[in-house]
Formats: structure tokens, sequence, C-alpha cells
């Protein structure tokens, strides 16, 4: 049976308090800083009969083994469910339910408008005790805060109609900026002081240190020399904004979709405008295998063909099953990054590679450090871009805690239509 660190316990009692007094409770944590056992320990003493979980899809059995390992299972019923099934919980269910738990809070972050499951988590718990659990608040900006206690009858913010009105009240610096022919407002200038002046009491911060981490990640860049073919599509769709083969066409008519493009394009594969797929180029695959073949490694792949293009290499010494992972040394296993960023534990390999990078912030800080455990000393994460590539220029941006947006890419290409 697994037993709580000091520092849990510890947090675990702070936290009670928070929740007991607010009805809404932060857990702010770094990855692998005890959050979910916490959380756990935290419905235990405030004494709910029934929680439910709300995670994502591959992090479920790993919440279930924490509440049987740690002996929750005899102190109370516990459903955990991803958000994309919320909607499926029966009404008594969530009548019951003494607190609700949502684990990665910041997936509630869109603005200036909620998201589709927000709104339907809102629907369902919004008078309800709730913990929220996250290891990057607010990756790429301040206002993400707002819809995140949104969702809460407890929300410091309550009494603001919408997120319009809360940023007009001098929460965001609005700016103004171009969307084609039209000026929109941007509202990503959230002001931190005044945001986090109001939600820090119901706040509590976990770190690596405070559970005794000692590891750092440290990352180093590869780059490979793609083929030429490669280079060239990427120049005539610069050049062109379109290719036309013999049956297929590459459209980049827009500088979104010439970011997407040229995004997919220089790690080595493309989705046609008939929405089929291709593998036009091995080189990172092969050169993956040649630097990494004697190791037991973990990758992230951005794009669907990129997992077909390293399946097709590697055959079956390749999975996208953590237990198969885990129980033979010789699997590697390819995650897409989105997917597998949150709730995933790669510790069984060596290193983890990065075949391509996500636009987001929120991918890098979480990918980056599916590796980490308490006890592992040492964290090595390899990002494999091509020479004269996007890739840079996205891992300048996500690594500042900026999403790589379409005016950055416009910026970095020197595109003024």
């Amino acid at each position: 049976m697994k037993t709580l660190r000091p520092i849990q316990v510890e947090k675990s009692k702070e936290a009670l308090e928070i929740l007991s007094n607010l009805d809404l409770l932060y857990i702010a944590g770094q990855v692998r800083s005890g959050k979910t056992a916490t959380a756990l320990e935290i419905c235990h003493l405030y004494g709910s009969d029934l929680v439910i979980f709300l995670t994502k899809k591959k992090a479920i059995d790993s919440i279930i083994d924490d509440w049987k390992e740690f002996g929750y299972d005899n102190s109370f019923e516990l459903i955990v469910i991803n958000d994309e099934s919320m909607h499926k919980l029966d009404a008594d269910l969530v009548n019951r339910a003494g607190i609700i738990v949502h684990d990665e809070s910041h997936r509630f972050g869109a603005f200036p408008k909620p998201g589709k499951h927000t709104k339907t988590y809102r629907s369902m718990f919004y008078t309800k005790p709730q913990i929220y659990l996250s290891g990057t608040t607010s990756p790429e900006s301040w206002s993400q805060m707002y819809h995140q206690f949104w969702v809460s009858f407890a929300s410091p913010w309550k009494n603001y109609k919408n997120f319009y009105a809360w940023a007009k009240d001098g929460y965001v610096n609005i700016t103004q900026k171009h969307l084609g022919t039209h000026q929109i407002n941007d509202y990503s200038g959230g002001i931190e002081n005044k945001i986090m002046s109001d939600v820090a009491p119901y706040m509590v911060r976990m770190t690596q240190a405070e559970a005794g981490f000692k590891s750092k990640v440290e990352e180093e860049i590869l780059e490979v020399e793609m083929k030429p073919v490669t280079y060239s599509l990427c120049k005539r769709l610069l050049d062109d904004l379109v290719v036309e083969g013999k049956e297929e066409v590459i459209l980049a008519d827009t500088p979104a979709k010439l970011q997407q493009k040229l995004h997919q394009l220089f790690s080595g594969t493309i989705k046609f405008e008939s929405g089929e797929r291709s593998v036009i180029d091995y080189s990172k695959v092969d050169f993956i295998i040649d630097r990494f073949g004697d190791r037991k490694i973990a990758l992230f792949y951005k794009f669907v063909a990129e997992y077909q293009a390293l399946k097709h290499r590697l055959g079956d010494r390749l999975t996208n099953d953590i237990s198969e992972f885990n129980a033979n040394p010789d699997k590697w296993i390819a995650l897409q990054v989105v997917s597998g960023r949150e709730g995933v534990n790669l510790s069984a390999a060596d290193y983890l590679v990065m075949y391509n990078i996500d636009f987001s912030a929120t991918s890098y800080f979480q990918a980056r450090d599916r590796m980490t455990v308490q006890d592992r000393k040492e964290n090595k994460v390899y990002w494999i871009f091509a020479k004269k590539g996007i890739e840079h220029n996205i891992y300048k941006a996500v690594s500042k805690k900026k999403k790589y947006t379409v005016n950055i890419f416009k910026k970095d290409y020197g595109i003024r239509k």
C-alpha cells in the first residue's frame, strides 16, 4: 500500500481549509509533484461519499490505481471519466457527488469564449465544491484564467456577465490586431498582478523540489538534413502557395494553411487537399533509428502520417500502448503530443525524442516532463528538427510561453498579405 509523502500531508491540510471556506480549490503543481494523491487525500478529509474525477482518457487507469493503492477505495466511491464523456454521467450520480475534481484544468482556458466541454462542465457542476489541478495554469496568457473559474459558483469573478465584461474592467490590456482585412480586439494581454491577486486565496502550490525531486530536464536540438524534394516543395509553396501534382494538390492559399503545410512538410509528411496523407521523406525517422536504435525511447509526434512513417520503419518494435511499452524492454512508444502530453508516465524510457513540435506552449511544457519521477536524476529530451525548418521558430516561441500563432509565423517568413 502506498503512503503520502510528508509534503502531501501538509499540503492536503492547507488545501482542505481553503476548500471548506471557499468551496473552490486550485492545486497548481508541477508535473509529478503529487497532485493526484493530494487531491484524493483532500476528498477523504472533506468526507465526501462520492467523488467525480474528470481527466484525460489516458490518465484514467493511473488515477484509479492511486485511489486503490493509497487505500481511498475504503473511504469514498470514485468515478473517473474524461471531459469528452462527462455528458454521459447519470444525473443521480452528479447530484450525489460531494466534490468534483477537474484534472489539467488549463484545458478550460480558451478565451474570449468558452469551449464546448467548458460549457458542458459548467452546466453540470456549477453548484458543486470543486478542486482544479494543473501544472501549467496559464501557459500562454493570463487571460486563460477566467473560464477556468467561470465554471464554478465560487469564482472570484462570478459577478461579471462574461469574459468581455471582465476584460474591460481592467483585467486585460486590450489591443487590436489585423485578421485579413479586418481589425479585431486581442484579449491575450491578461494583467498578471490583478488576476493573481484575486485567485491567490484559492491556490495551493506544489513543486518538484518540495516533493524531493533532484532531477532537471536537459534539452538538446538535433538537426536533420531532409531530402531535396522536401525543401523544393516548401519553396514552391512559399513562392506560389500551391503545388499541383498528377493526382494530388497541396494548397496553401491562406497564411494559416501555409503555416500548417510547412509544419507537415519539414517533418516529411503532407496531407493533400483531398484529405489523403503521404510520407514524402523518411529522413527524420531514419535519423532517429540510427541515433537511438540501441536505446529504449519514447517519441512524440504531431501529425497522423508521422506515426505511419515511424510504424513503417519500426514495425512491431513500435507501440502506442503504455502497458506494452512498460512490459517489454525492447519496445518503443510513440504518442500524439496533444493526447499524450498529460497524465502519462514515460519514465521507462532512456530518452524522450520529439519527432515534431506543437504550436502550443502547453504541449511544450507538459510533454517534455513525461519522464520525470522522484528518483530519476537525468531527463534527456531530444528535439529532432529539419535543417532550416520551421521547427526552430516554433521552439523559440513556445519555450518562452508563447503560442506559435499565424501572426508570428507571418513575421518569421516575411508574409505581408
